[in-house]
């Protein structure tokens, strides 16, 4: 068995479609597919996928109490951003009304590179990388 990568993400939502905006709206992505009978929105990022389902749907039910102050679905994750520059990315999340958090050269899966970390609306942490 080779793992190639990640091919989907499931982020619980308290508000789904602002966390939908944020993904859409600042970041680029597009709604690939919505099945809104189990309150999933699957959004496409890259050759990836980033599920968002809300909380009080039939899916989201099955994980227990959503994201807050006590606890998160997760700690952070990563996407990589093509031709990648860091004063560039701040411009556009600033631009977006987005706070940034710390920046430096970190390791990932491409080795290592430089990167910055910032929070979506639910509270999850993204690192943006080049």
């Amino acid at each position: 068995m080779k793992i190639t990568g990640i091919d989907h993400i499931v982020l619980r939502a308290h508000d789904q479609e602002r966390l939908i905006d944020f993904y859409t709206g600042v970041l680029g992505l597009t709604v690939e597919k919505r099945q809104d009978a189990i309150g999933l929105v699957q959004l496409r990022a890259g050759s990836s996928l980033i599920d968002i389902v809300s909380v009080d749907s039939r899916l989201g039910r099955l994980g227990g109490v959503g994201p807050s102050e006590e606890g998160r679905n997760l700690d952070h994750f990563c996407l990589n951003v093509e031709g990648f520059d860091l004063e560039t990315v701040k411009a556009h999340l600033h631009a977006h009304g987005i706070e940034v958090g710390e920046e430096g050269v970190r390791y990932g899966a491409g080795g290592a590179g430089l990167s910055v970390y910032l929070t979506d609306p639910e509270g999850n942490g993204l690192e943006l990388r080049g």
